[in-house]
């Protein structure tokens, strides 16, 4: 089974870049930008699962999207999509908005970005959203690390900050997207602590050199065999066959070293492994 736990929907018309293009300024040679629901059912077709959220970053990269978006495109395709929310806490209808997203359109979990919008973790204003999901079983995901947005605090990124927010709500799942890039061994260590905090891959296959270190030191610190580490890719940045391929040809960068390899089975580990059976209290049936 191949699941892909990070998938990013929106439709055209909720995409306008900012001063600083989203679809240039991510990776090398740029990213076509299209990921409505039809884009998204064709570029999974090789995968089992994926997780889908909109993102609602119009003011610092662009997108605008909604979690109307996300539960259309679920309902179209339920036997590829699980929906997640997105949350703004500097919205004044944010739980409200929340609240409809799980309980009217039906969403699994969700999904939250500080450093897009710089509201750090231990902002109250999200104490009653980390609440909200404690209490009705609802993973979090978030984008732990860096962006290339201008007018974004960098500092809201740092894994380091996840470590306080789990302890205080331990029932709480939490996810760190993109293994917090470029502060890694930040969020190896804080998975490594608490139980309730994961991490997961997404966009790192294009810049392989971090992706191998990344995976070196999850090994090092002995992570990468308790559940910890689950794949994705960040589409529409990276797309599913690069991102297995990247994966599983990691060690072609060491060839012909001394270097430390990464095992085969970690590699299947995560490629292979099933956020359903972990990221809710009690396995999700999809």
């Amino acid at each position: 089974m191949i699941v892909d736990c990070h998938v990013n929907v929106f439709n055209a018309d909720q995409f306008s870049p900012p001063e600083v293009d989203l679809s240039g300024g991510a990776r090398p040679g740029g990213v076509s930008m299209a990921a409505d629901a039809d884009t998204l059912y064709e570029a999974m077709r090789d995968v089992d699962k994926a997780i889908i959220f909109s993102l609602r970053y119009g003011d610092s990269v662009g997108v605008d999207g909604n979690d109307e978006v996300t539960a259309a495109a679920v309902q179209k395709y339920p036997d590829k999509f699980v929906g997640f929310a997105c949350v703004d806490p500097r919205r004044p209808d944010c739980m409200e908005l929340l609240e409809h997203a799980i309980g009217t359109l039906k969403l699994k979990g969700v999904k939250f970005g500080p450093i897009y919008n710089s509201v750090p973790l231990d902002d109250p204003r999200l104490d009653p959203v980390y609440a909200y999901c404690q209490k009705h079983d609802l993973p979090l995901t978030m984008h732990m690390g860096t962006t290339f947005a201008r007018d974004t605090l960098l500092d809201a990124g740092r894994p380091i900050h996840v470590d306080a927010v789990a302890q205080r709500y331990p029932d709480l799942k939490m996810i760190m997207a993109h293994m917090g890039h470029p502060w890694i061994d930040e969020c190896i260590v804080v998975a490594r602590k608490r139980p309730n905090v994961y991490t997961e891959v997404s966009a790192l296959c294009y810049r392989p050199w971090q992706f191998y270190q990344a995976l070196v030191s999850a090994q090092e610190y002995v992570i990468t065999d308790r559940n910890k580490i689950f794949w994705g890719t960040d589409f529409p940045f990276a797309q599913v066959g690069e991102s297995i391929e990247g994966l599983r040809n990691i060690n072609h960068l060491v060839e012909g070293t001394r270097l430390p390899r990464i095992s085969q089975e970690t590699i299947d580990a995560i490629l292979h492994s099933n956020p359903f059976d972990h990221w809710w209290h009690s396995p999700l049936s999809v």
